[in-house]
């Protein structure tokens, strides 16, 4: 078993903590290959703590059986987005702030290495999006959270008409609406107003921003379907955000064909802790903040 980790270098004490996990490995007896983003670091600081185990991004997820991804959510978005050609299964170390994705704090890490090396794991199969732009330019986009469709620059709001599966839904003024998969809907969608969907079912949550009536709420749909957002603005972009990690701008009216894309994203999950254990202890399910308990 051969685990590439990734580490965000833009995250303090990520040698050290790179250093600690690459311990947990050695005494797991796993086999480990190191992104070789993390050696600009070492060689700035003059520190010596792996010799030959860094290789460039591509090497790494092509000779790894697993992919480590150390950092947050965001870091765990950008190596999914990455690796999505290689089809390595993905795991990660939280160092950020809330976690939903990276699950692992730095304290489970090595209990979870030993189930790794055990066989105690299982890998689940993530549904992710991808969207067409068919006016104007066309450009494909991928995302496994969420496709937000906003006004950008803009100060006001913009004009959205939705359509599913060629059949008309609704027309509505606002600062924009996000498409969210069941794992991107405990990020910004559930901000927004929107519901948590479990992994598990085969939907998607369209779900508008700020919308200037106060009946179009949040709709819950089937992966099967094509979503279809008709854009107009009277700014001179459009912006469009996979997973808030990339950022396009299209040129007014944009049209964007919205749906479930044919490569899924696969997580790995510890067989001790699952995805309700994940929601109590991050949303603090089941506690009465009142009295402490």
């Amino acid at each position: 078993m051969i685990i590439g980790i990734m580490p965000n270098i833009s995250k303090e004490r990520m040698v050290e903590i790179v250093s600690e996990i690459v311990e947990y490995m050695k005494k797991a007896k796993l086999e480990f290959l190191i992104s070789e983003n993390l050696k600009e670091i070492i060689e700035e600081n003059k520190t010596v703590l792996f010799e030959n185990e860094f290789v460039s991004n591509d090497e790494l997820y092509k000779e790894s059986d697993m992919i480590l991804s150390i950092g947050g959510d965001g870091t765990m978005l950008n190596t999914a987005y990455e690796s999505r050609f290689y089809n390595r299964p993905l795991f990660g170390v939280n160092v950020g702030k809330l976690g939903f994705l990276s699950e692992f704090a730095l304290n489970r890490i090595e209990q979870f290495l030993f189930e790794i090396k055990r066989g105690e794991y299982f890998i689940e199969q993530r549904t992710t999006l991808e969207a067409t732009c068919t006016s104007g330019i066309e450009k494909n986009l991928f995302a496994l959270n969420d496709i937000v469709i906003d006004k950008g620059r803009w100060p006001k709001m913009i004009d959205l008409r939705i359509s599913i599966d060629d059949e008309y839904v609704s027309s509505f003024s606002a600062d924009g609406v996000i498409i969210a998969t069941p794992t991107g809907s405990t990020g910004y969608s559930l901000s927004a107003g929107g519901p948590i969907i479990d992994p598990h079912a085969a939907a998607f949550a369209i779900s508008p921003l700020s919308p200037h009536t106060l009946t179009m709420r949040p709709l819950v749909i089937s992966t099967r379907q094509t979503i279809k957002v008709e854009v107009d603005s009277p700014y001179k972009s459009v912006q469009v955000n996979c997973d808030g990690q990339r950022v396009y701008d299209f040129e007014p009216p944009v049209c964007l064909d919205i749906k479930k894309s044919e490569s899924s994203v696969q997580l790995v999950h510890s067989k001790s802790f699952g995805y309700f254990d994940t929601l109590r202890t991050k949303l603090f399910w089941g506690l009465d903040v009142r009295n402490n308990n």
